[in-house]
């Protein structure tokens, strides 16, 4: 029964991430202006931190505690952040997209988002310890 529960969490995490990365590409598509796949730079520079430089001493990401290196992680994890919303809130600002597009990106944000922020409890509370 657990291992069921696992799998059916995994394969809404799953969804999840494919519903943003169709968001993604939908603010592209529909509005017929690639410039704010720039954002797509983000999402994946975005894990690259955590995988080389979090080690297994800290039980957590949210931990104040922690060595250089995880301070360091937490930084460049937090400017990725940053650059993700901010990418496609200079481009309206810049009047390469429309609201539409920004609307998209934003919510396509807040999926990956809530995507990852499970992904972590899920990995703090069973054996998925991926970080």
């Amino acid at each position: 029964m657990l291992a069921c529960l696992h799998t059916g969490q995994l394969a809404l995490l799953a969804i999840l991430v494919s519903s943003g990365i169709v968001l993604q590409v939908l603010a592209c598509a529909l509005y017929n202006n690639w410039w704010p796949m720039l954002t797509v730079i983000m999402y994946v520079i975005l894990p690259m931190p955590l995988m080389f430089f979090m080690g297994s001493k800290s039980t957590s990401l949210m931990s104040s505690d922690g060595d250089g290196w995880a301070n360091f992680t937490k930084f460049l994890t937090g400017a990725s952040v940053v650059g993700s919303i901010a990418i496609p809130s200079i481009l309206k600002h810049a009047g390469i997209i429309g609201w539409g597009a920004l609307a998209m990106e934003l919510s396509s944000f807040l999926v990956f988002a809530v995507a990852t922020l499970w992904m972590l409890q899920m990995s703090n509370e069973d054996g998925y310890s991926m970080l």
